[in-house]
């Protein structure tokens, strides 16, 4: 490689570097390839909004909005949206109306609509409704698995077995999560090899994938790649997502982390709605609209209708009577 001036008293425009180092071109062509190929060409969108985004709302949202906020979802293209969730009421009355929504919605041929069944007697009720794909929420803070479903890491994963075995006989593809992946609200930094040892036992119970979660929003680039160094040691990257928080405004850092590092799958909500009830301070997700801005822009395919996508995240904002979290959407909101 020819020698260039390690000091520079004024910047070269392109053309005049090339002209300078006719070597270079080629050679900065090399490099924009090589990093295009870092990334990859399709990443799956997994749409939490009706899901994840609105259970913590304090007031009840009615279910006519949640059917039709998922009708307006199924047209954009997103390959998987969760629907609802299988829970107690008691524990979360938001989705007390989870039979009625699975069964109102109308399902797109092209997507997925699995729900949320943290035990046997919730995934039953799923099954009855009609769900044809569930997941179960795992943690991987012990203290947070306590606040959160009420047992350890190793009771819920007794749980998790006999619910994921009941649904291989019934041939329903079941997911897992794993919160606190990056960071816990009452145990601080979680190490990375904990991480990997429950993302490993929910893989090998059957779960085709794994979504790890950075429940409070306090991971970096840093700490997301530390950990999943260390997960990927375990399960293949083809079997990972990411599902990130924006509270420490990292999770499109977090994420473009993720893709560089061959994960390939990553949640989001419309709107950035949603939050944690266990995790003082938490903000919402990351927004699928920005996430969709960014691998677009970044030509990563993703099958998804950007413009509906805002038009999902303005409905249910004016449901809610609240602004959207999505940069995106607000900046579009300005220009038009």
């Amino acid at each position: 490689m020819g020698n260039i001036p390690t000091t520079v008293k004024h910047c070269l425009s392109y053309e005049q570097l090339i002209q300078g180092y006719p070597w270079l071109g080629s050679r900065l062509q090399e490099e924009k390839c090589t990093l295009t190929r870092e990334y990859p060409e399709y990443v799956k969108i997994i749409e939490v909004g009706p899901r994840d985004g609105l259970q913590n709302e304090k007031e009840m949202v009615p279910t006519r909005v949640k059917i039709q906020l998922i009708n307006m979802l199924s047209e954009t293209g997103l390959p998987v949206i969760e629907a609802t969730s299988f829970v107690s009421s008691k524990w979360v009355p938001q989705m007390a109306d989870h039979t009625e929504v699975l069964q109102a919605i109308h399902r797109s041929s092209h997507a997925r609509y699995p729900v949320l069944t943290p035990n046997m007697h919730g995934f039953q009720d799923a099954v009855a409704a009609g769900a044809t794909e569930v997941a179960v929420f795992g943690s991987a803070s012990e203290t947070f698995s306590q606040k959160n479903i009420n047992c350890s890491i190793d009771d819920s994963m007794l749980r998790f077995e006999e619910v994921i075995c009941t649904a291989k006989q019934q041939q329903i593809p079941v997911r897992g999560y794993v919160s606190c992946a990056l960071g816990c609200p009452y145990e601080g930094p979680i190490e990375p090899t904990k991480v990997a040892e429950v993302v490993k036992r929910l893989y090998e119970l059957g779960c085709y994938e794994v979504s790890l979660g950075d429940t409070i929003g306090v991971g970096t680039p840093g700490s997301m790649a530390k950990m999943l160094h260390y997960v990927m040691k375990e399960v293949p990257s083809s079997a990972l997502a990411v599902h990130c928080h924006d509270t420490y405004g990292q999770a499109l850092a977090n994420i473009l982390t993720a893709l560089q590092m061959g994960i390939c799958a990553v949640d989001s909500s419309v709107a950035g709605l949603g939050g944690c009830p266990y995790a003082q301070g938490a903000s919402g997700n990351v927004s699928t609209e920005d996430v969709l801005y960014m691998l677009h822009g970044m030509g990563i395919k993703t099958g998804v209708d950007l413009s509906k996508v805002i038009e999902a995240g303005d409905f249910i904002c004016k449901a809610l009577k609240r602004k959207t979290n999505s940069k995106v959407a607000q900046a579009r909101s300005k220009s038009s």
